[in-house]
């Protein structure tokens, strides 16, 4: 069940049949998720960590008047709350955008994988710190990009993000069940704001957009727009599986 985290953590390091072994049997039981629907909210004190098996979720701050700022997307194959495992209590919370299912993990598991596995370790000290190396992108993007880059450069992120769990189609088509409001929630714009980038992007020739699919026409171009390089990401230039990723600029 865990096979997009194992091809995830096989991009950081090799990892032996026994370490994948241990991870497929760290997940106790599944979840099943309503769109809309919290997670772990914080200041709460988790005891699982939830693995992404299926749909799009998002980590989120509620300011007091009730705004949301999203501060990041999380996909299949993510550990959505493996800072609670360390640092004991959340200080932001998970939701669901679309439906989703979720493996749960016991803090008890981790340790012990931790203690027992120093690669498998590694590994997953190298995913949080990648989380942290994408918040600074998303910090970048909102002070000092305009929309139009701002936007270019999220559809570049999640391009890479999901063909790196082989759920992009050839030619860079992938799923994106994400509403316009949901975007503009994470991208500090308004959701009218967001329907005008997206025409843009499409009038120039960079995207199609076709019911819940976003297909990208010219993914050169598209990196340059968005000012993307996969750097932050820190994904090999496979899938595991020897197919390419999408190119860097």
């Amino acid at each position: 069940m865990p096979q997009t985290l194992i091809r995830k953590l096989e991009q950081i390091a090799p990892l032996s049949d026994e370490e994948k072994q241990v991870l497929r049997e760290a997940v106790v039981r599944t979840k099943d998720l309503r769109p809309d629907e919290d997670l772990i909210r914080e200041g709460e004190q988790p005891t699982d960590c939830h693995l992404i098996l299926d749909g799009v979720l998002c980590r989120y701050k509620l300011l007091p008047e009730g705004k949301r700022q999203i501060t990041g997307f999380q996909i299949t194959g993510d550990l959505c709350d493996l800072c609670g495992l360390v640092m004991g209590r959340m200080d932001h919370s998970v939701g669901t955008l679309t439906p989703a299912k979720v493996g749960i993990i016991p803090h008890q598991t981790l340790r012990r994988i931790i203690e027992r596995h120093p690669r498998l370790a590694q590994a997953l000290w190298q995913e949080t710190l990648i989380d942290a190396s994408i918040a600074r992108e998303w910090i970048a993007n909102l002070g000092r990009r305009s929309a139009y880059q701002r936007l270019a450069h999220l559809l570049c992120e999640m391009g890479v993000r999901l063909n790196a769990v082989g759920r992009v189609a050839d030619g860079m088509s992938f799923e994106w069940l994400v509403t316009q409001a949901e975007i503009a929630d994470a991208m500090g714009l308004s959701s009218v704001h967001v329907n005008r980038v997206l025409m843009q992007l499409r009038s120039d020739g960079l995207i199609v957009t076709n019911d819940n699919t976003i297909n990208v026409l010219d993914w050169q171009r598209l990196q340059k727009v968005g000012e993307f390089t996969p750097d932050y990401l820190f994904v090999s230039s496979s899938d595991g599986n020897g197919r390419e990723q999408p190119p860097a600029a």
